[in-house]
């Protein structure tokens, strides 16, 4: 896909409130550690997350999304009535029905002629919808669109401690299974995108590649079991880490075509945060110095869809990317999808 006429007018986002540290959970398994004869310490140092954010309890994603959404929109400067279009693209939604994009377009106020939907696809959600929104600006079906994340990790991590500190049959598998669940953590994103003559010094989004390696469809699946009123996930975490650095090898050289790039001429990079060992492998992969990228995991976790352009947002807003710049936006979920993204600054 090739973007001529696309630009990023803003990001926005929204910082959970609450912090809580990797060792306070491992204190909350302290039963668990005990059994199994683990010391404090190893959630840190696997996952290389310290910390990660949490809402209070019943905060909806679309109320996440929403402010997201605010932030960005106030700071494009372009007028409400000229979104065309409203994605809501998180993993957690607030309910089966409606789609929680209907609760964003009616806390944002958005036209009625602004059509909204969720589109969700795991982590890779938010990197989809820049590519579906872009793709109508640049056939002029519409000026503008407004794409928003909200995540909310909280009651999937209290139901995998609640889990966990159950289980006796096979604890130690249990918590393998369960390890990437307590990586997870909260917070919302938004982009503005729209016509370069609306916003015509803001960043322009250059297009990219998409890629699928759906036989991995079962090495992370997440649902809800009823008797814990709330979500769990179960992931082969190694397997999932190689079978996601491969597709993004096979990913990487048709992206660079795509664009003209080279990898020595991509000066910043934003990714989605998974980990301190994925991160490192992908890097490794793609022969990336990963001094070029902002990582965002270590105070914030893994925040599901909004990782990725949160970390892109963060990035801008500390100078960390400048003027003048190509940035690779590095996108992989499970599923196994990969969608790698172009960005001149």
């Amino acid at each position: 896909m090739r973007f001529e006429r696309v630009r990023i007018a803003a990001l926005g986002w929204d910082r959970a409130p609450l912090e809580v540290s990797s060792l306070a959970l491992e204190r909350r398994l302290g039963p668990l550690y005990e059994r199994l004869s683990l010391r404090e310490g190893r959630l840190e140092l696997m996952s290389g997350v310290r910390a990660r954010r949490f809402y209070p309890s019943g905060e909806r994603p679309s109320a996440i999304a929403a402010r997201a959404g605010a932030h960005a929109l106030a700071r494009a400067e372009i007028d409400r009535a000229r979104i065309g279009l409203l994605l809501h693209t998180s993993v957690c939604r607030d309910m089966l029905e409606p789609a929680s994009a209907a609760f964003v377009h009616r806390a944002l106020e958005l036209a009625p002629e602004c059509p909204f939907l969720d589109l969700s696809n795991a982590c890779l959600g938010f990197a989809n919808g820049l590519a579906l929104a872009a793709a109508q600006i640049e056939r002029g079906e519409i000026d503008a669109a407004l794409i928003v994340a909200g995540e909310d990790g909280g009651p999937l991590v209290e139901a995998t401690l609640e889990r966990l500190l159950a289980e006796t049959a096979n604890p130690r598998k249990a918590l393998k299974l369960a390890f990437a669940s307590l990586t997870i953590g909260a917070g919302g994103a938004a982009a503005v995108l729209c016509r370069d003559e609306l916003a015509p010094r803001a960043p322009r989004l250059l297009g990219g590649v998409a890629r699928s390696a759906s036989q991995h469809s079962a090495l992370c699946q997440g649902d809800r079991e009823a008797e814990l009123a709330g979500p769990l996930m179960e992931t082969e975490a190694e397997a999932l880490m190689h079978a996601g650095i491969e597709l993004a090898r096979e990913t990487f050289p048709r992206f660079l075509a795509e664009l003209g790039w080279t990898a020595g001429s991509i000066e910043r990079i934003a990714t989605h945060q998974v980990g301190s060992a994925q991160r490192r492998l992908l890097f490794d992969a793609l022969g990336l110095d990963a001094a070029r990228d902002y990582p965002t995991l270590a105070e914030y976790g893994n925040v599901g869809s909004v990782s990725l352009p949160l970390s892109l947002a963060l990035a801008l807003e500390s100078g960390f990317i400048g003027r003048d710049q190509r940035v690779a936006l590095l996108g992989i979920g499970s599923g196994l999808g990969c969608l790698m993204l172009g960005v001149q600054t």
